[in-house]
């Protein structure tokens, strides 16, 4: 059955049944736009900081999640030593999609069809709240990082680069 617009993602209907805080924030996403979590970012009036993608990387033949600031780019290099492998590239957009359940531009870390090992850059302790993805393009979850690494089961690591 198709979930209307205004539906529950699954990453908002983990968070409801998590009972932890979240607010969702919902904005036009212009397709035009190439890139989502500065286009968040500035639909929503918040610092580019706050605001994290979610990306799959291929991780010796297993995927893993890497949940960066959007300012930043992902350390394919780090990514791997974090989770205790050798290399780390990135994961085609369609595994990431089958994988998760969400597509591209919408996935979020949280609610994923499958539980991936799960990294979020250390820098997400550095605020008060942080912004990802809630399963949808021009849909944001604003959630406190400690609640993100719980429910995600992720480990923190400096993932970022640049």
């Amino acid at each position: 059955m198709a979930k209307k617009r205004g539906a529950a993602t699954p990453a908002i209907e983990l968070l409801t049944r998590a009972g932890a805080p979240f607010t969702v924030h919902a904005y036009d996403h212009d397709p035009r736009r190439a890139s989502y979590g500065e286009e968040a970012a500035e639909a929503l009036g918040i610092a580019v900081e706050r605001v994290f993608k979610t990306l799959l990387a291929d991780v010796d033949g297993a995927l893993v999640v890497a949940v960066v600031p959007v300012a930043g780019q992902l350390d394919l290099k780090a990514l791997a030593k974090t989770v205790g492998g050798r290399k780390a590239v990135m994961a085609a957009p369609s595994a990431a999609e089958r994988a998760t359940g969400y597509v591209v531009g919408g996935i979020s870390p949280l609610g994923q069809r499958r539980r991936l090992p799960t990294v979020v850059d250390t820098s997400a302790a550095d605020h008060p709240s942080v912004y990802v993805s809630a399963g949808r393009r021009g849909l944001e979850v604003e959630l406190a990082a400690t609640d993100l690494i719980r429910l995600t089961g992720a480990v923190e690591g400096p993932i970022r680069r640049g």
